[in-house]
């Protein structure tokens, strides 16, 4: 996936189908924000089909262009706010000044990521298998960093050990990723929005014990 626009539609419309399991297992308000990741992240790969249709110039400049700004939007202005807060939002009432910090971190992030689209020069190209996307970063190994911490560091000090442990591997999944290949990082980090998404359905399915889910369901 996100090797190519077929292979995003394909990963799309499958992440988008997780995303509505997703959605169909919330039980209470706190769970809404982490179902919408799917939905977010489903978003994000179709916008992305039409950024290669564009640079193979299948289609024009007036619908690749504000999918490229789109894209960006998403990856830079919406996770890593959105992230924290959904993984804040589960934590019980002692942790959550601790989650806060991290939501704090991710916007700012956001607005300095947000800021650079803005200011441009904003540019992308394909580069073998993935999009290379180019942005003129103020310290872009730090906001890299940033991100990564407000993104994976609240997944990695949730008072739930299976929240933890899918933090560690996202963490591990970010270096791996980052050490193949810095120019594809932006582009090949979503083929791990999949595999997010199918664990946050199965923790939103899976979360409450049958006779919760059947008490819920009769109030």
């Amino acid at each position: 996936m996100c090797f190519s626009a077929q292979a995003d539609l394909v990963a799309g419309v499958v992440v988008g189908a997780i995303g509505i399991d997703a959605l169909r297992h919330v039980r209470r308000p706190a769970e809404r924000a982490l179902a919408a990741i799917p939905v977010v992240l489903a978003g994000h790969l179709i916008v992305e089909a039409f950024v290669w249709w564009g640079l193979e110039d299948r289609v024009g400049e007036a619908v690749w262009r504000p999918a490229l700004w789109l894209y960006l939007a998403i990856a830079f202005g919406v996770l890593p706010v959105l992230v924290p807060v959904a993984v804040g939002a589960l934590e019980p009432a002692a942790n959550q000044p601790r989650m806060r910090v991290f939501t704090l971190i991710g916007a700012g992030v956001s607005a300095s990521l947000m800021y650079a689209v803005v200011r441009g020069p904003v540019m992308a190209r394909i580069q073998g298998h993935h999009i290379d996307y180019r942005v003129d970063l103020w310290h872009d190994g730090v906001l890299v960093l940033l991100y990564v911490v407000a993104t994976c560091g609240s997944l990695l000090v949730s008072k739930h050990d299976h929240v933890r442990w899918f933090g560690a591997m996202n963490l591990v999944a970010a270096c791996v990723l980052a050490w193949l290949s810095k120019s594809s990082f932006i582009s090949l980090w979503c083929a791990w929005a999949t595999v997010t998404s199918v664990a946050i359905a199965i923790h939103l399915r899976y979360a409450h014990p049958p006779h919760r889910r059947a008490s819920t369901l009769n109030v």
